[in-house]
């Protein structure tokens, strides 16, 4: 199976992601395009899906970057630092999460986009030219 890259936009941020080969990123994928609310916990970013997917490989913790799908609350997570749970500089989700990928750019820029706002995740096809974290880098 080829690589299969996301992205986020919201409030004219644009941020790609890389998923993983689990079942969840498999429904996650098959669910896209998604639009929803933005929240904000800490120095995570949350919001709903319509995904419904069972615990898998869950973590307690992750690192800078990862996302991840919260299983209570059929919530897709992107995290760039700690929240109101960690401990220390660890991040620490409000449960268990199962990882879905990582962020290929700076996890920081989503520290712009203010609970609230509109957020659409949609599926990031192999040309690179269409990549919008790369729009106006070739002028």
């Amino acid at each position: 199976m080829s690589e299969r890259r996301i992205a986020i936009a919201a409030n004219g941020i644009n941020i790609i992601a890389k998923l993983n080969q689990s079942m969840t990123a498999d429904a996650l994928w098959n669910a896209l395009p998604i639009t929803a609310t933005a929240q904000i916990w800490g120095d995570e970013l949350y919001f709903s899906t319509p995904v419904d997917a069972p615990d898998e490989d869950v973590q307690e913790t992750v690192n800078k970057g990862a996302v991840a799908y919260w299983p209570p609350g059929k919530a897709l997570c992107w995290f760039w630092g700690p929240t109101p749970m960690s401990r220390g500089d660890e991040i620490r989700p409000a449960s268990p999460v199962n990882i879905l990928g990582h962020i290929e750019s700076e996890p920081e820029e989503l520290s712009q986009i203010p609970a609230g706002s509109e957020i659409t995740v949609r599926q990031v096809r192999e040309s690179r030219t269409e990549d919008p974290a790369r729009t106006g880098a070739e002028n």
